[in-house]
């Protein structure tokens, strides 16, 4: 065996060993010695040369890359998820001619529409589903997150909430909390908006909650502002300490007129 590949996969062997330990300090240390010896593989994107060690470069290479991905999501990472993420995605597109399927291929997409929904960007959401065939939208985990975003785009907060409990794959739960935790700050912002104050009982079925005990510690942690009392929650405060933005309407009026003078110019 050559002797790069070979320094490669006992470093690799090394960083999934820290990996089961959950020794993810020594995995990023190992990934990064990783990713600097995958550069003197001329087989590997994005010059795809026919080497003779060629299959096995790429295989090797794609396995470091989907491990990367999962570690980014242990570490919580969302930004060395993206770059791995698309270091990994031309061995699924350009090099899938030459490697054989790899049974990670879907749980990661799906992660991946899963990341992009959490994050509100539903325009690259939509661009990525396009991308995939009709056997890959069949798949358990890019159907998950294609329901998902359906729920969320139908404001079917419960159904979005309830999902966590059937994620395909355990690195679904990371994004899926933080999924939850924008649709309760979302419901939060509406409520304390549209009411003085709500019941204990109204607020949990509200924020979709199980037990006040978890209302109360999101009440706390993330709105210490609302008043509870009496068995409710009250948003006077929240609604005093909220910024109130005056109207520009004088600018308004001028632009419109602007605009409408121009427009008659043109036709």
């Amino acid at each position: 065996m050559d002797p790069k590949l070979t320094e490669v996969s006992q470093i690799f062997n090394r960083f999934k060993a820290a990996f089961v330990r959950k020794d993810y300090d020594n995995c990023s240390n190992l990934l990064s010695q990783l990713k600097v010896l995958l550069t003197g593989f001329r087989s590997l994107p994005p010059l795809f040369e026919d080497t003779p060690n060629a299959v096995h470069e790429l295989t090797i290479a794609r396995d470091i890359y989907e491990h990367a991905v999962v570690l980014s999501v242990k570490i919580e990472d969302q930004d060395a998820f993206e770059r791995d993420f698309f270091q990994l995605k031309p061995y699924y597109t350009d090099a899938s001619n030459r490697l054989p399927p790899s049974p990670q291929e879907y749980p990661i997409l799906g992660l991946n529409l899963l990341r992009l929904l959490v994050q509100n960007r539903i325009a690259e959401f939509h661009t990525e589903l396009e991308l995939l065939s009709s056997t890959a939208l069949e798949n358990p985990c890019i159907n998950h997150a294609v329901e998902l975003e359906q729920s969320f785009m139908e404001g079917a907060y419960n159904r979005v909430l309830s999902a966590r409990q059937t994620v395909p794959h355990d690195t679904y739960v990371y994004f899926m909390d933080l999924l939850a935790k924008t649709v309760r700050d979302e419901i939060a912002g509406c409520s304390e908006k549209a009411y003085d104050y709500l019941s204990l009982k109204d607020a949990k079925q509200i924020l979709l909650y199980s037990s006040d005990q978890e209302l109360l510690e999101y009440i706390k942690e993330e709105h210490p502002e609302w008043e509870i009392k009496n068995d409710s929650v009250f948003f006077q405060k929240a609604k005093e300490s909220a910024p109130c933005k005056e109207i520009p309407s004088l600018q308004l009026i001028n632009q419109t007129l602007s605009y409408a003078r121009e427009l008659e110019r043109i036709v």
